[in-house]
């Protein structure tokens, strides 16, 4: 595991996740050994995973995911890219004012965080 950086406003963006869900883990100090896992769900939804997979005979490579979620989750890209590519055009047709850029910036952000917020979590929740 890495060392944790920040990025813009401080912000984690690189350094050690949790095995399951990805989030950055806290930077740990002292003995023992390193956090796998943010929280003991997580834990215990990798440990479910990894159960089912051998009764699927799936490899550590392979997924199963439900259409539903993966539906939603293209839906999602489908809208980011919308705002990318809305966001370019605007800069492109001139000179863009600091209004239209705002704007596009709050479509972007807005398009974003349904991605940003997305967990891995089970259906029947």
């Amino acid at each position: 595991m890495t060392k944790l950086s920040t990025g813009v406003r401080g912000r984690a963006v690189d350094g050690p996740r949790c095995r399951w869900c990805r989030r950055v883990l806290p930077e740990q100090s002292g003995a023992g050994r390193k956090r796998v896992f943010c929280s003991q769900a997580c834990r215990q939804w990798d440990w479910v995973a990894r159960q089912r997979a051998r009764e699927l005979k799936i490899s550590e490579d392979e997924l199963v995911i439900a259409r539903a979620v993966i539906d939603s989750l293209y839906d999602d890209l489908y809208v980011l890219a919308c705002a990318v590519d809305d966001t370019e055009r605007e800069m492109k047709a001139g000179k863009p004012t600091v209004r239209s850029m705002t704007e596009a910036l709050e479509w972007i952000m807005e398009a974003a965080r349904p991605l940003r917020d997305r967990t891995l979590t089970s259906h029947d929740e």
